[in-house]
């Protein structure tokens, strides 16, 4: 068992500020239909968490929905798990869970999911494709679903399970200037440096216009930053 710590009070060693950012025109779902349907040649990032990481014995999917708003920008919807869950309780994440025995597939698990959790029908979802799996450190073999949301789907959140339901804006996720790289000792939760362990994760942290902060970051964040990878390819 890992300590517990406060990922937001881990030091940001570096930023991807000389990384370009994906250009707008690819950030339009005429765009991202065209990308998912013929993908390029790109590699997804391994990170550290995936080679320590239990052998996968759980599947799970979860749901990267984009939403186009009245100004044309994309929204990613994401939600703050309910504080009380045993797993993750109060973390960032997107939509989604472990695969039930009657799922067809990975994208019936994230559809289903999001239904259950923040109401989204499945009837006003456009899934564009899937991305590679990614294992988290627990053993769970999760699949991301991207796909659009109708901007007039009706959503409401599951308050078991999900504490808030909010919107980041596409292409500040999609700037790499905002991808933080946080690392910190496993064995006594204190800030690693050059010759001690590490266990290292992305962090995103975005303000809404409100002043309301949301610190993105674990394995939300690295799904977020192979999106990146597959769209600036």
């Amino acid at each position: 068992m890992l300590p517990p710590f406060d990922p937001e009070s881990i030091p940001v060693r570096a930023r991807d500020a000389a990384l370009p950012a994906v250009d707008p025109a690819r950030l339009r779902p005429a765009a991202l239909r065209a990308r998912f349907a013929q993908p390029p040649q790109w590699t997804p990032e391994v990170f550290r968490d995936a080679r320590s990481a239990l052998a996968p014995t759980r599947a799970a999917s979860v749901l990267i929905g984009l939403v186009e708003r009245d100004d044309a920008s994309l929204q990613l919807l994401l939600t703050r798990r309910n504080a009380r869950l045993q797993q993750h309780g109060g973390q960032i994440s997107f939509p989604g869970g472990r695969r039930d025995p009657g799922d067809v597939d990975a994208v019936h698990t994230a559809l289903r999911e999001a239904h259950e959790e923040i109401g989204l029908e499945p009837s006003r979802v456009e899934t564009l494709g899937t991305m590679p799996l990614y294992t988290t450190i627990t053993g769970f073999a999760v699949t991301p679903v991207v796909a659009l949301v109708a901007p007039d789907a009706l959503l409401r959140a599951d308050p078991g399970e999900v504490a808030e339901l909010f919107e980041v804006p596409f292409s500040f996720l999609m700037d790499p200037a905002h991808h933080e790289h946080r690392s910190w000792n496993p064995e006594n939760g204190a800030a690693a440096g050059d010759t001690t362990p590490r266990r290292s994760f992305y962090a995103m942290p975005w303000t809404s216009t409100l002043g309301q902060r949301y610190f993105i970051w674990g394995a939300t964040a690295a799904m977020i930053r192979n999106l990146y990878r597959l769209l600036v390819a």
